[in-house]
């Protein structure tokens, strides 16, 4: 179980989302929400306060009678209803329940208590709603997305229940429910804020680390399946960079290799031996795409890292408008809902994953290329050339999937459009660039598969499997357990999509 007391973790978002962990609220956030709430009830007494006795947007200059504020907010709900597109998957819905519910228990809000308790109580029991894809321009937060979130809380919409469909009125009576009831801001409270971009964001991280990875992985796997020289790992050549994520990259490669066979060194071929030829058979350095691993996945994991940072200070921030400060007795308009961090953070982690789908490609091409890497027969064909066609139908997939993610990189975050009678006059578009990342993420896993099949297959016709590294081995014995040695051609599909769903799958710890 996480106890949550106002600041979640990347740790924390892991165990709750992947591990299925139950949360528990510590008592001194409900109280700090019960005073907020409180106070924000008292304050509002005969003064103006955005949300609570005024339109929304550029409605706000229209005052709402005592008698309307509740049903302004069930308004509110309703008419912001309105997404469309495919369903966001029930994961990613999690995260963003659980985002909302960490920035409402902030007491920044003035939110009731009861939603805090619900929202608990839906994500305990795998309860998430129907919220679509399309929607959300990312301003004034994720107005439509959670709009679809707070319709749920009143018992109205739909959620996905036991791997189905159903009315949200349904199974709040079979789970013994009760609907929240509005009694000051809590429709706007549960609108107001990034936290679907933000719970996509966090989601779409923590696949990327382990997208990442894999390609460490196959990086290191492809060294020694071409017996390349070693020395572009070692500690002296990327010690002479700065840069914190190229020395770890390097670091995990060399400790990857660590007990392989197929690795050379330099001194042992070049430096001590001075053949009389005046062209060399054999490579004196390797490909860009094996050599330069180190440069180019260290900037991934740096640039990961800093998303990171910037997506758990956004969750663990008050992202709504107005900020109600209990200390101060104060109420304070202004514009924390923007998801400009957000946007920019996942159009930069979009650019890094298909950057790591490039070097897969890439390295993919390398294996298929007989004229390339000298070792393999062509597309690492098993079975007999010109009849048989091995891997060569799916380097078309990988390399279609990596030209789409170049093509999906083009930033959101620069996209604005201004909307809401030019109220939100330039916005963020976060949760489509981050829906986007996600997107890209699941290309790339795609692309790596391919790769993985194919280190696999040239392993085989290697018979290197002695060779390998203890880490390189326990990754073929894995992929081999669901793709089959072939020499005769195959429908690949099935098995591309089997080796996706595996590594994909957080569950299975070979990396």
């Amino acid at each position: 179980m996480v106890k949550l007391k106002g600041e979640l973790r990347i740790e924390d978002f892991y165990n709750i989302i992947f591990e299925s962990q139950s949360i528990q609220m510590d008592d001194t956030v409900l109280d700090t929400v019960e005073k907020s709430f409180v106070f924000l009830r008292d304050f509002s007494q005969n003064k103006t306060i955005y949300g609570v006795n005024t339109g929304f947007g550029p409605m706000a200059q229209y005052k709402i009678a005592d008698s309307d504020r509740i049903k302004l907010q069930y308004n509110l709900i309703r008419s912001h209803a309105s997404g469309t597109g495919n369903p966001i998957q029930p994961q990613y819905v999690k995260a963003a329940m659980l985002a909302r519910l960490n920035t409402l228990s902030l007491g920044k809000s003035g939110a009731h208590k009861s939603v805090i308790d619900l929202m608990t109580e839906l994500i305990n029991r795998d309860i998430t709603p129907l919220i679509y894809e399309h929607g959300g321009v990312g301003a004034s937060g994720d107005l439509v997305q959670l709009a679809h979130l707070a319709l749920v809380l009143i018992g109205e919409g739909e959620v996905f229940y036991k791997n189905e469909l159903r009315p949200t009125k349904e199974v709040f009576e079979i789970e013994k429910l009760e609907p929240i009831k509005v009694v000051l801001r809590e429709g706007l409270a549960l609108m107001n804020g990034t936290s679907v971009m933000t719970g996509v964001g966090i989601v779409n991280t923590i696949n990327t680390r382990r997208l990442l990875n894999w390609a460490i992985l196959c990086s290191s796997a492809i060294n020694e399946i071409v017996e390349a020289y070693d020395d572009h790992l070692s500690f002296e050549l990327n010690q002479a960079k700065q840069h914190k994520g190229q020395r770890e990259i390097a670091k995990q490669m060399r400790s990857h290799l660590s007990d392989s066979k197929l690795t050379r060194k330099r001194e042992e071929y070049l430096y001590n031996k001075n053949p009389d030829v005046t062209v060399f058979e054999e490579k004196v350095q390797e490909y860009y795409s094996l050599r330069c691993v180190p440069q180019i996945l260290g900037p991934v994991l740096d640039t990961l890292n800093n998303i990171e940072r910037i997506l758990i200070e956004e969750v663990n921030s008050a992202n709504d408008n107005p900020i109600i400060d209990v200390e101060k007795q104060h109420v304070y308009h202004g514009g924390n809902f923007h998801g400009d961090y957000v946007s920019l953070e996942m159009d930069k982690l979009k650019l890094v994953v298909t950057k790591m789908s490039m070097l897969a490609e890439r390295q993919l091409n390398y294996l298929l290329n007989p004229s390339l890497n000298k070792i393999l027969p062509a597309f690492v064909n098993l079975g007999t050339l010109g009849l048989n066609f091995g891997m060569q139908g799916v380097q078309f997939t990988a390399t279609s999937t990596t030209a789409e993610n170049q093509m999906l990189s083009n930033p959101m975050y620069v996209h604005s459009i201004p909307n809401n009678n030019d109220n939100q006059d330039i916005v963020s578009m976060g949760t489509n660039a981050a829906l986007i990342t996600k997107k890209v993420i699941e290309n790339a896993f795609e692309v790596v598969a391919i790769e993985m099949i194919t280190i696999i297959q040239a392993i085989e016709y290697l018979n290197a499997q002695d060779k390998v590294s203890s880490k390189t081995k326990k990754m073929y014995d894995e992929i081999r357990k669901l793709v089959p040695i072939f020499t005769e051609d195959v429908v690949m599909y099935p098995y591309v999509n089997e080796v996706k769903a595996f590594i994909m799958d957080h569950k299975n710890n070979i990396v």
